[in-house]
């Protein structure tokens, strides 16, 4: 098996180190969510294997410096032997790469592909993003699940968590060990890419940007924009984002097409960038039932909105009540539409104020230079042990 190793400058020395594997849901996600970690390690010196689902045309237009080897994977539902067939092309890829290490994001390629490498005695960094539906109820599958968690994760050099809930939940039910588990600030932040922008003229106009899903609180919003709609005639309620049907909380298109149909929401579709919708926005909202560190708030906080999000873990991490936004409670259309009430009679001053406060928030902690400095720090961990 290949070995990391550093040069005495502290440095990755380049000829010696990689391959390295690193695997997620989607090369999409890989594309918009890990790309400084990415360039960072590819800077460093390692050979990068991407191990995703993947189209032609996807590979065709990928451009990180890394190989990709298309894997199937289903990103939703439980079934054995589907995932027993997963575990065995992530062991596959394992043994014709033979990697120093292997770097898991999403659930699937957290759990599967860390068992792989942990049967293949390869070092796996991990990065648990969201809990999951499953992982969150109460019955035999969210046992299941836990145990999966736990065999998977138990020789996993490092799980990285992206709120301090998730982490001490993981720790408290003994699914990882207290020094394998660390904090980041979510995927970070491109601060230049998403530059602050003067908030919209006119009436507000609020922006849900996510997964349609029912945990997402999608129909809260849309419930919320209906208690609001007459009593705030000029308001604008917006949502963007895909309808994902593989999901067992799916909101489905007729779902869609009926609140169009009455007006209550401005459905506007899908964007692979979505700057133009934030800059567009007055208010994001977010009234998730639970999240790891919700990308699109960020990505509205460091365009200079104010948030409303709901007090759960993740949400509430990015917003502090009354100075870059409000919190309201999960699962409530009633406290969804209260919040969004008093945000819709703030003057632009105080809208303004808070906006920059978001932006502040942050230029603070959420640099993504920092997530990929973690994950370098990780792989020269290996690198003095091996």
């Amino acid at each position: 098996m290949s070995r990391l190793r550093i040069n005495p400058t502290g440095t990755p020395a380049a000829a010696a180190v990689g391959p390295v594997v690193l695997s997620s849901n989607s090369l999409w996600n890989i594309t918009n969510f890990r790309a400084p970690v990415v360039r960072r390690l590819a800077y460093e010196g390692w050979s990068l294997v991407v191990a995703a689902p993947a189209t032609e045309q996807e590979r065709t237009a990928f451009t990180l410096p890394a190989d990709v080897m298309p894997i199937v994977l289903k990103r939703s539902g439980l079934n054995p032997l589907r995932d027993i067939g997963l575990l065995l092309r992530y062991c596959r890829v394992l043994h014709e790469i033979r990697p120093a290490a292997y770097l898991g994001w999403t659930i699937k390629p957290n759990i599967y592909g860390a068992l792989a490498a942990r049967m293949a005695g390869v070092p796996a960094i991990l990065n648990v993003s969201g809990l999951g539906t499953a992982f969150l109820g109460s019955g035999l599958l969210a046992r299941f699940v836990g145990l999966l968690y736990r065999v998977a994760f138990a020789r996993a050099h490092v799980i990285f968590f992206q709120n301090g809930d998730d982490r001490a939940l993981f720790v408290e039910r003994r699914l990882v060990r207290a020094e394998q588990a660390r904090l980041l600030p979510g995927s970070g932040i491109d601060l230049d890419h998403y530059r602050q922008v003067p908030l919209p003229e006119g009436p507000p106009t609020f922006l849900l940007i996510a997964r349609l899903l029912g945990d997402k609180g999608v129909r809260e919003y849309v419930t919320a924009a209906r208690m609001l709609r007459e009593e705030l005639p000029g308001v604008r309620f917006r949502l963007l984002g895909p309808i994902d049907s593989d999901n067992r909380s799916a909101v489905t298109q007729g779902e869609v097409d009926g609140w169009v149909t009455e007006g209550v929401v401005d459905y506007l579709g899908t964007a692979d960038d979505v700057r133009s919708a934030i800059a567009a926005a007055s208010v994001v909202v977010l009234p998730s039932y639970r999240e790891g560190l919700p990308r699109t708030l960020l990505e509205a906080a460091a365009m200079g909105r104010p948030l409303i999000a709901t007090d759960v873990p993740g949400c509430r991490d990015l917003v502090d009540e009354g100075v870059n936004g409000t919190l309201c409670a999960a699962r409530n259309a009633g406290s969804l539409a209260e919040a969004m009430r008093r945000m819709a009679v703030f003057d632009p001053k105080t809208l303004g104020a808070m906006g920059r406060a978001s932006r502040d928030k942050a230029e603070c902690g959420y640099d993504e230079r920092l997530i990929a400095d973690a994950y370098v720090g990780a792989l020269r961990e290996l690198a003095v042990t091996a």
